[in-house]
């Protein structure tokens, strides 16, 4: 309840303005918005809890899976050099759906394809720790997003989806991260949004947590129905937001409050 009274203060359920994209020269990671803590937590590997799941996901990535006995090892050898830079460029296209994938989903598909391996759920330990994992191997990386010009339509959905008002509280993303960066809601600095260091573990969750995790609870936050775990939608949103974060390092894991 204080939650919606803060939003509803704060922005009004009157339809505003279309917000104005943040510029380059703005841009600012999520750790500049936290407290000093808070960033000497990720900063530190040894008191970072994110480093406890790039640490498991080390280890899943030379366990064999499947009928086949392959590890993720078996094809791609040390991530350290075949994974460097990987999830700087993520979402890419993929040629077999022909449309956008994430990092995660394409984690899923290798293990259920190339590895004959029982499916994992979205938030299951071990999915995010293998995200994590190859998402380390990227850090302090620039984000790089993909050229193909077969992803711009999707990207462009994901920009309208970012932009659109939804729910009771007729909020878009763009309301708080574009709008109203910087300023304060319910205690708590509103950064900008970028997705630059999922998975992430969050204070508030007390545990490591995807992209799509996140965008279902801000869907929850302005009273909006969110999408299923791996929704089109939620790739093509993530499309656009690495595109919006061009340039800014790669924190995975990240620390957020």
């Amino acid at each position: 309840m204080m939650f919606r009274l803060a939003l509803a203060a704060m922005f009004g359920l009157v339809a505003m303005g279309a917000a104005a994209e943040i510029q380059p020269k703005d841009r600012r990671s999520g750790f500049e918005f936290m407290s000093p803590q808070t960033q000497a937590m990720q900063s530190d590997e040894t008191s970072n809890p994110g480093m406890l799941w790039v640490a498991d996901g080390e280890r899943l990535w030379s366990q064999p899976q499947g009928v086949g006995g392959k590890s993720c090892e078996s094809c791609h050898a040390d991530a350290s050099k075949s994974m460097c830079g990987v999830a700087a460029r993520y979402p890419v296209f993929d040629e077999t759906t022909r449309r956008p994938i994430d990092l995660i989903g394409r984690i899923k598909q290798c293990r259920e394809q190339r590895q004959s391996a029982t499916s994992l759920d979205y938030q299951s330990d071990e999915l995010l720790a293998l995200a994590a994992y190859v998402g380390y191997q990227s850090h302090g990386m620039p984000v790089a997003p993909s050229t193909d010009p077969r992803l711009q339509p999707f990207r462009e959905n994901g920009r309208a989806w970012f932009a659109r008002r939804l729910g009771q509280l007729q909020l878009s993303c763009a309301s708080c991260h574009d709008d109203r960066w910087g300023a304060r809601l319910g205690g708590a600095v509103i950064p900008q949004g970028h997705a630059t260091g999922y998975p992430l573990y969050r204070l508030e969750w007390q545990t490591l947590g995807s992209l799509q995790r996140r965008l279902r609870g801000c869907l929850v936050g302005v009273r909006a129905e969110p999408f299923d775990f791996g929704a089109p939608e939620y790739v093509d949103i993530e499309l656009f937001l690495m595109e919006r974060a061009r340039g800014l390092k790669m924190e995975t894991p990240a620390v957020r409050p």
